[in-house]
């Protein structure tokens, strides 16, 4: 059931996304050659406790996982989509790197993502963040009254394909409020005109996931969380939570 939340619970949703906003940047900020994936997640989880906040992300079971998160976010390096677990894992220049962090406050639910570069950066991976980040934008720019989610996912893929990145078929954005994963799902490609109709108050997570190869097939990796590129190249990942307002779309999860 798709959840039409009130002014109100907008401006809680605000504030969760403001600590997400600032455990990514933190994340960033900390992140350089030699520094390990879950000292990271140490950062991340600092800002969420002085915060008062929780993680969505830590112990989250679906039935696809072999066991709990373990963790507050989500570090995905180089041919990793999306779910990496932090690990004992530490950053190597050139490295590109996606981080997904949640947060709960006040029992509303922020979710974003971010993807940069370690050290010297690689010119194609920059184009390819940039491109993902391109996508998000535009399907935030679709996200207004009177569209629907296939408007989001049409505009999301148009970037995607006219670059020739492949996209993971089966993964998208979803509805988020006081559950991580709501209804509606959003895919990241689809046509315009179809899903469900976009109102105000709708709050969804878009979250472009592009892939350098141009293929869209991906694997699970041992770990049974991590996804990769079947085909090796790298990936990028950027999201954002986002209300559709009558005034048009509101990015929950900026500082």
């Amino acid at each position: 059931m798709v959840e039409i939340k009130t002014d109100a619970a907008l401006e809680a949703m605000r504030e969760a996304g403001r600590v997400v906003a600032h455990a990514l940047a933190a994340v960033q900020e900390a992140a350089a050659v030699g520094v390990g994936l879950r000292e990271l997640d140490g950062v991340a989880r600092d800002v969420l406790d002085k915060a008062g906040a929780r993680s969505p992300f830590l112990g989250y079971h679906p039935s696809f996982a072999p066991a709990p998160f373990p963790a507050v976010i989500c570090a995905s390096v180089n041919d990793a989509v999306v779910h990496g677990v932090p690990d004992g894992y530490r950053l190597r220049d050139g490295d590109l790197v996606s981080v997904d962090c949640g947060a709960v406050l006040d029992g509303w639910t922020g979710d974003a993502a971010i993807s940069f570069t370690v050290g010297a950066a690689d010119p194609a991976d920059l184009t390819l963040i940039e491109t993902t980040r391109r996508a998000l934008d535009a399907g935030i720019a679709a996200a207004v009254t009177g569209n629907r989610v296939g408007d989001i996912s049409h505009a999301i893929g148009q970037v995607a394909r006219a670059a020739r990145y492949g996209m993971p078929a089966d993964l998208g954005g979803h509805g988020i409020g006081r559950r991580m994963h709501e209804d509606p799902h959003v895919p990241n490609r689809g046509r315009p005109g179809r899903g469900f109709p976009l109102r105000h108050g709708l709050v969804l997570a878009i979250e472009p996931m592009l892939m350098a190869g141009g293929r869209d097939a991906y694997r699970t990796a041992p770990d049974g969380w991590t996804l990769r590129t079947a085909d090796g190249s790298r990936a990028a990942h950027i999201e954002h939570t986002v209300a559709v307002t009558e005034d048009g779309p509101r990015i929950l999860t900026l500082p």
